[in-house]
């Protein structure tokens, strides 16, 4: 349980983590060179803080997963199947020196999208970012490792964040 407390402890936002994925990005192309690959979570927004993990999203056809997958076994890619399954994505993780890195493999572009628009939200509303935060912080301190309750903890907010960034967009589309 160790491992679990200090893999929910909240982190401040650090600049080397675009640097990070920026890297990363450029080994998966390698392979895969047709895939949108984007940095999503909390260490793709300046100034957030969080679990400081790298988190990815990627594209893919449900048709192409299996190939995908093995690709990134390749690059020293772990399949999650302890995490949560849905026929919307697949988990897989890599742990670096001092940090993590986890892709999820998006199938459809609904659920790709959202990791975008959420990103793209809070790195234009510093309010929502900020309370976000606030949120992500207590919620590590109140989990105390617990994976669960941290989500539980910040679930709210987090919902409540996304509805205001699908109206904005919204909204933006139809002007």
């Amino acid at each position: 349980m160790k491992s679990d407390k200090i893999k929910y402890a909240f982190r401040p936002y650090d600049t080397e983590f675009p640097i990070i994925f920026e890297k990363e990005k450029k080994a998966l192309q390698k392979s895969m060179p047709h895939i949108p690959i984007e940095h999503v979570g909390s260490t793709s927004v300046p100034g957030l803080g969080g679990k400081g993990i790298i988190d990815i999203a990627m594209r893919i056809p449900i048709s192409k997963s299996d190939v995908c997958i093995n690709k990134l076994k390749k690059e020293g890619y772990k399949q999650d199947l302890d995490h949560p399954k849905n026929k919307n994505s697949a988990f897989l993780k890599k742990i670096l020196k001092k940090k993590r890195i986890h892709i999820q493999l998006c199938f459809n572009n609904k659920y790709f999208n959202s990791y975008i628009l959420f990103r793209n939200y809070l790195i234009s509303h510093q309010k929502e970012r900020d309370a976000y935060a606030k949120i992500k912080e207590q919620g590590a301190k109140h989990a105390q490792g617990e994976k669960e309750k941290y989500r539980a903890y910040k679930k709210a907010l987090l919902e409540k964040i996304m509805k205001q960034a699908l109206a904005k967009h919204k909204k933006e589309k139809s002007t």
